[in-house]
């Protein structure tokens, strides 16, 4: 109990310093791992010990501070009872010395992972969870420049090349696309067997990638400045713009939300009987 309390203690510290950088007044305190998962598409093993601020629709999304209708929009096809049969999810991220962790559980009604025009670039035209990092997080609005990535996974068990994608800048350019090198990332996609819910567990590794994209990059440690957005797509057979955008509102960096590098975290403590 009092490791938890002291645990908590450190992490509201960490969320007050970092009040001033957060567009939203949203402050995001991602937990650091103190042991390694295995990436297998089961996050049981640290779901409870990362971030994750509960479930995401369309119904949520439209009350937040960064929604905009032209952007954050699904796809309506067949009978659907609802919006909320359509898609919902729990997106997680927690870090240690070299990765960042990233996961999501997810109901979905329809998996696309088809694009009449593709390119291995065009993640945002398939079934696709992008998690953007600006790595460290600067004053300076920029469109994937120096110190901006997104870390992009498609949804397909097949795991073909362009399905760990990585979109970043670095000193002098923006908008490099290429895959996520293979020894920097480790990924699993387990679908429930229920319509085309999945899970998605990654580990990418910082220095390969956060630390190739900005020279400012340095090991990471608590208190640590990062910007944070998340774009989850959703065609459903249609043409791009079947979306959640959540923490921010597109490719500007500013407008991404504030998220700080925080001490280790534990499950939330139930009431015994």
């Amino acid at each position: 109990m009092r490791r938890m309390l002291a645990l908590t203690l450190a992490a509201a510290a960490v969320l007050s310093a970092g009040q001033a950088d957060d567009p939203y007044n949203y402050p995001i305190a991602v937990p650091r791992l103190e042991f390694a998962p295995t990436v297998d598409g089961n996050l049981a093993e640290w779901r409870d010990h990362a971030f994750s601020d509960g479930v995401w629709d369309i119904a949520r999304i439209a009350k937040s501070p960064w929604y905009d209708p032209a952007r954050n929009r699904l796809t309506r096809h067949g009978d659907e009872p609802s919006a909320d049969e359509d898609l919902a999810a729990r997106y997680f991220i927690a870090w240690d010395d070299e990765y960042l962790y990233l996961g999501a559980e997810v109901r979905d009604n329809v998996n696309d992972g088809a694009d009449p025009a593709h390119e291995p670039k065009r993640w945002y035209y398939k079934d696709a969870i992008c998690w953007f990092i600006e790595a460290p997080r600067n004053h300076v609005a920029k469109n994937f420049g120096e110190g901006d990535n997104a870390f992009c996974f498609v949804i397909d068990t097949q795991r073909p090349p362009y399905a760990a994608w990585w979109r970043h800048g670095a000193p002098g350019k923006t908008y490099i696309e290429e895959p996520i090198p293979a020894k920097a990332v480790d990924y699993s996609i387990k679908m429930s067997g229920h319509q085309a819910d999945f899970t998605l567990e990654a580990r990418v590794a910082m220095k390969a990638t956060l630390g190739a994209s900005s020279p400012s990059w340095r090991a990471p440690t608590v208190g640590d400045l990062y910007g944070l957005e998340i774009i989850h797509t959703d065609p459903d057979g249609g043409d791009y713009g079947g979306h959640f955008i959540i923490y921010g509102t597109g490719d500007d960096d500013s407008t991404w939300g504030s998220m700080k590098l925080a001490p280790p975290s534990g499950p939330i403590e139930r009431k015994s009987n």
